[in-house]
């Protein structure tokens, strides 16, 4: 029975390497590919010697690598275990096959030994407070050396850091204290804000208070002057009308005297009133007349 073709098909999320007697000769797509048969020494040496072919297939999906329990000495010698994920997608199949035996293997010497590298150069103090600085240091320091045999690093994150026991409950003390220290200084905060604003609240009332005030003395005053200009004018018209009326008078005495009467007249008409002449003056008047 004569030996069947060899069938191989990659898919989509594939790429495939071809080799001819061990050489690369390109990289596969997707799809389907045959390849001839391998064939007995005896049929090569009747039939002649026909290449060897081979396809290796790469997976070019994004995966995670996880490190897992990585126990590092930071810079102030504690010894701490963390755990880092890496999501990492091969690009370039040829180099990932070629420039390095494993490129998984590599990724993950490279991933701890950046992780050991920025952990070195920081204090537990620094990890506490800027835990993203480790994740960035990783990211930065693999990613140029992944993609030198075609791997691209699509981000590198801390997932778990661990603790010593002794300075788990030390840390749960200080942060405990930091979170007790926080929550007095907003209460101090509000306190002092609300303080703040109750002063400036009752200084506004005083001012608008102040403002009224003033204005009302203002409105007093004006009203005031308003009440004494129309009493002096007042003063005024009644000075120009005695004024003139004694000009009339004394152009016209006979004026003078009838109003004289019609004041007798008046008076005459009340029971209490009491009329008091001057009778020497009368009779020295009548003299007057008598000799004129």
């Amino acid at each position: 029975m004569a030996n069947r073709k060899r069938e191989v098909i990659i898919k989509d999320t594939h790429r495939g390497l071809l080799y001819e007697d061990g050489v690369l000769v390109r990289v596969l797509e997707a799809g389907r590919y045959e390849l001839a048969p391998k064939r007995s020494p005896l049929m090569e040496s009747l039939r002649g010697r026909v290449p060897n072919k081979e396809i290796v297939i790469v997976d070019m999906r994004e995966r995670d690598l996880l490190l897992k329990g990585q126990e590092i000495l930071t810079a102030d010698k504690v010894a701490l275990r963390v755990s880092v994920i890496v999501q990492f997608r091969v690009v370039d199949p040829r180099a990932a096959l070629h420039a390095v035996s494993n490129y998984e293997d590599r990724l993950y010497s490279d991933v701890q030994l950046a992780a050991r590298r920025s952990l070195a150069s920081m204090t537990l103090e620094t990890i506490l407070t800027n835990r993203n600085q480790l994740s960035e240091d990783i990211l930065r320091d693999v990613k140029g050396a992944a993609a030198e045999y075609g791997v691209e690093i699509r981000r590198a994150d801390v997932k778990d850091i661990i603790f010593p026991g002794n300075l788990q409950d030390i840390m749960n003390r200080v942060l405990a204290a930091e979170r007790m220290s926080q929550a007095q200084l907003v209460e101090a905060r509000t306190k002092a804000e609300v303080q703040q604003i109750e002063a400036q609240a009752k200084a506004a009332s005083r001012r608008v208070e102040a403002e009224a005030q003033a204005e009302a003395q203002r409105t007093a005053a004006q009203a005031q002057a308003e009440v004494q200009r129309i009493a002096t004018e007042a003063e005024i018209r009644a000075l120009r009308e005695r004024e003139q009326a004694a000009t009339i008078y004394t152009t016209h005495p006979a004026l003078l005297r009838l109003t004289e009467l019609e004041t007798l007249r008046d008076l005459s008409r009340s029971a209490n009133a009491r009329l008091y002449i001057n009778f020497e003056g009368a009779k020295r008047a009548e003299k007057e007349d008598e000799q004129t």
